[in-house]
């Protein structure tokens, strides 16, 4: 994109012969990634692992995890809070699956940031830098980026870094594509859902593929001599990875979902939200370490997103289409991993790119669709709402049935307890085996980049007494 650094490392042109010769095999992009990753030269892979369920376009935390029937009739919507699992615990009308299982996770109700739209949301919870302008993708590598780096394991039979699909607005930066979330953009609710070439089962493929690899060994072995002994043997060994990928059956069976019992299936919803997060319990399970799953596209209303101004949607209709598919996913994956024993290794994080705005506001409608009245249509909507927003924590050792933190009466600010990017940021790090506090990465120009740019703690309620098998590791 404009106005990012250029790759860290850029190999010489003759290592992009194995990249250009598989993507012509059927557009492989795999082995290629790979390749580039072999520069990077990343720690041994720790035993915890994340996934994120992103809302894109930022969720109305009145209508989900912070309802505020005392407030204003202006403020507070026509959905009413109901009792959960946890004594005084309560979420929105729309969230009974939530409410089932609240003694299963933890919600922070105070956190806040400054970015204003959809792009800087994200880019400053997952990367720490304060950017407040319209940027396609961060100048700086995000967490997942990070941690794919600093795991970086050659003997892995799978991709560490998932996206069903990514995050929108994410990147690697100057880490390079290597780092980048291998994305699964097909729908896993489609019977014919399939991960094009993970796991290639045709022999003839295979064979091909075994060809290319050892013609561009043979090329290879014309400019070692150039190369020193550590970077041949790193680019043999993910060379290795990507046949294992390729070929290999583990990656075709974790994202095989259609091995999965039907009655699991339905539980989550067959649809592609609820399958999408049935997808991330698979791979977490199968030991990816880091997993994205944006809810996205048709389920939302008229425009594909959390993103209920006026001029988009019915906020209140837009949030009662949507809330059963997104209380039925999240509520089956919160129950899945404690049930399947995941809930040390694997954290869990609701989020979405802010809140909205606790005031109601009013506009005509720019057009007629699901949740949406016909264009010129005056109804309610929720603007975005930075200074205020709720997200769910389970798993990961985290004691569950907490509220962390509150807000003001009518939703507007943190009113106890507030907690920032670098908080949010350091949590999730912490859970990862990443000393964030002292860490950092290097940019293009050699110069240390803190990982935590504004500062910030693990938030102490989420933070589970010592992460199964791992101290943090400091980056740098």
């Amino acid at each position: 994109m404009d106005g990012l650094p250029p790759p860290l490392c850029p190999g010489p042109r003759r290592r992009e012969f194995l990249r250009l010769g598989l993507t012509g095999l059927a557009g492989l992009t795999w082995p290629g990634l790979l390749r580039l990753r072999a520069e990077s030269h990343g720690r041994p892979r720790a035993n915890t692992a994340l996934v994120v369920v992103w809302l894109h376009g930022g969720a109305s935390h009145l209508e989900t995890y912070d309802p505020k029937p005392d407030a204003p009739s202006e403020y507070r919507g026509p959905f009413r809070p109901i009792d959960t699992s946890v004594p005084g615990v309560r979420v929105s009308e729309l969230l009974p699956g939530h409410a089932r299982v609240t003694h299963r996770f933890a919600l922070l109700r105070s956190l806040a940031h400054t970015g204003p739209c959809h792009d800087s949301g994200p880019q400053q919870l997952f990367t720490s830098f304060p950017t407040t302008v319209n940027k396609l993708k961060p100048d700086h590598p995000d967490l997942f980026a990070v941690v794919d780096r600093l795991r970086s394991d050659p003997t892995r039979p799978l991709p560490n870094n998932v996206g069903v699909p990514p995050i929108p607005y994410l990147g690697a930066a100057y880490l390079g594509p290597a780092h980048e979330p291998f994305a699964v953009h097909a729908d896993p609710n489609d019977p014919k859902f399939e991960v094009p070439n993970i796991g290639l089962k045709n022999p003839e493929q295979v064979a091909r593929l075994g060809g290319r690899v050892r013609l561009h060994e043979q090329l290879d072995r014309l400019g070692r001599q150039a190369d020193d002994l550590a970077r041949r043997d790193a680019l043999d060994r993910f060379r290795g990875q990507a046949m294992n990928v390729l070929t290999g059956p583990q990656a075709r069976r974790a994202f095989d979902i259609g091995r999965e019992d039907p009655r699991v299936r339905d539980r989550y919803g067959r649809n592609p939200w609820g399958q999408r997060c049935l997808l991330a319990r698979r791979l977490a399970e199968a030991g990816v370490d880091l997993v994205s799953v944006a809810l996205n596209g048709p389920l939302c209303g008229r425009v594909g997103n959390w993103d209920d101004h006026a001029v988009n949607h019915h906020v209140f209709d837009a949030m009662k289409y949507r809330a059963p598919f997104f209380d039925r996913a999240v509520s089956a994956l919160v129950e899945d991993l404690h049930d399947r024993g995941l809930d040390e290794r694997v954290l869990l994080v609701v989020a979405g790119d802010f809140g909205r705005t606790p005031k109601i506001s009013y506009a005509a409608s720019t057009g007629g669709g699901v949740a949406s009245g016909a264009e010129g249509v005056v109804q309610p909507g929720r603007d975005h709402w930075p200074h205020a927003m709720s997200f769910l924590f389970s798993g990961g050792g985290v004691a569950g049935g907490q509220v962390i933190g509150s807000t003001d009466r009518r939703g507007e600010h943190p009113a106890d307890r507030r907690v920032g990017v670098g908080d949010f940021l350091a949590t999730l790090y912490r859970h990862l085996g990443v000393d964030a506090e002292r860490g950092s990465v290097t940019d293009p120009d050699g110069r240390p980049v803190t990982l935590l740019q504004q500062g910030g703690t693990p938030i102490r309620e989420l933070t589970a007494s010592g992460a199964p098998g791992e101290r943090p590791v400091r980056p740098g």
